[in-house]
């Protein structure tokens, strides 16, 4: 019988802001052995960090973020609570805990502890280290649910991807070559051999003069794309509001959601610009393609099935940076420098492999 603490280190955010003022390290933060029907208490191996995360810390206000909370959501654990459910003490899992879950729980993965549904967890499979499974979740399912639920992808058609070289976009390229599509895909130069060796057919340098939505327009495919998946974000709505050059007239754009970088007069013009160009009707001149944005949801049935391209090994986990414990506020520079190439993650755990 594993030993509970009653108190636990944690990263607790504290006040809005971008994680050095918002981010406090507590070493007697509550561990919550208070479960629930149907939740678990997993120790916590390593935390993966995601844009999200850090975009609601300086965005949220206290009153909607329910401060004092752990952040993140993404994680490896061995469950030391099974709570009477599907799994058993010792399990080694990885997970999500749903950035709508947060604010009613508190619960974060940047702590030893955490509770969790035992639905929002899947068993770890041994051919994928603790440091690997920790930012499947909710990068893969984002893209498995992208890919296969909002865009119907097929094998045969043939998808852009805009931000190959990040976490959503590695498991999008892998899961649409798994699916039999044809993969275009746009990175920096000098990620090209990253992108391709996830499985990209074909590869656009997007800091090229210019840019990705002038070269498509200049240089559109032989086969006009199925799928436009935004992976990234973008603020702008050119991609979308130029794409009759490039995107099949049945096509559709799918986007993870215009999040700004900075929340700055630009920002925000930036995001009206792309609010208005979504819900302009076409009659008033606007595009005939259709917009759609991911809503990423716990499903275990999607879970399930990732976890069987891992196991089996067609879907790779890619980690770009790991850092301690205590350096979690240099994981956040790593991560906001949008530079990183899969997931940055954090060893709660310093035996964690």
């Amino acid at each position: 019988m594993v030993s509970i603490p009653d108190v636990q280190r944690a990263w607790i955010s504290v006040r809005r802001g971008k994680p050095t003022d918002s981010l406090v390290l507590k070493n007697d933060w509550p561990v919550p052995k208070e479960l629930a029907k149907d939740e678990v208490l997993v120790k916590v191996q390593v935390a993966a960090l995601n844009p999200i995360g850090f975009k609601l810390m300086r965005a949220m206000p206290n009153f909607i973020a329910k401060r004092p909370y752990v952040p993140e959501n993404d994680f490896s654990g061995i469950v030391v609570d099974a709570n009477g459910s599907k799994f058993s003490n010792g399990d080694n899992v990885y997970g999500w805990i749903s950035v709508n879950q947060q604010p009613v729980t508190h619960q974060g993965v940047l702590a030893e502890y955490t509770k969790i549904p035992a639905d929002n967890i899947v068993l770890r499979p041994p051919n994928v280290t603790p440091t690997q499974a920790a930012g499947i979740t909710l990068a893969a399912l984002a893209s498995y649910q992208a890919l296969f639920k909002v865009a119907q992808l097929e094998a045969g058609q043939t998808i852009f991807i805009n931000g190959g070289s990040s976490s959503v976009g590695a498991f999008a390229i892998q899961l649409a070559k798994i699916k039999g599509a044809k993969v275009v895909a746009s990175a920096s130069a000098k990620n090209e051999e990253f992108v391709r060796k996830m499985g990209a057919d074909e590869f656009i340098d997007y800091t090229k003069d210019p840019g990705v939505v002038a070269y498509l327009s200049k240089n559109p495919p032989s086969t006009k794309f199925h799928v436009i998946y935004d992976a990234v974000g973008l603020m702008s709505p050119d991609l979308y509001t130029h794409s009759k050059n490039y995107l099949a007239p049945n096509g559709i754009f799918v986007s993870t959601g215009p999040l700004p970088h900075k929340l700055n007069c630009d920002a925000i013009w930036q995001w009206i610009r792309t609010i208005g160009a979504i819900i302009t009707p076409s009659w008033l001149g606007n595009v005939k393609s259709r917009w759609a944005m991911v809503n990423v949801d716990n499903n275990t049935n999607d879970m399930n099935e990732l976890q069987g391209f891992l196991a089996n090994g067609s879907l790779q986990p890619i980690v770009d940076s790991v850092f301690e414990f205590e350096d979690v506020l240099k994981a956040y520079e790593r991560i906001m420098t949008y530079h990183a190439v899969g997931k940055v993650v954090v060893k709660v755990d310093p035996e964690a492999l």
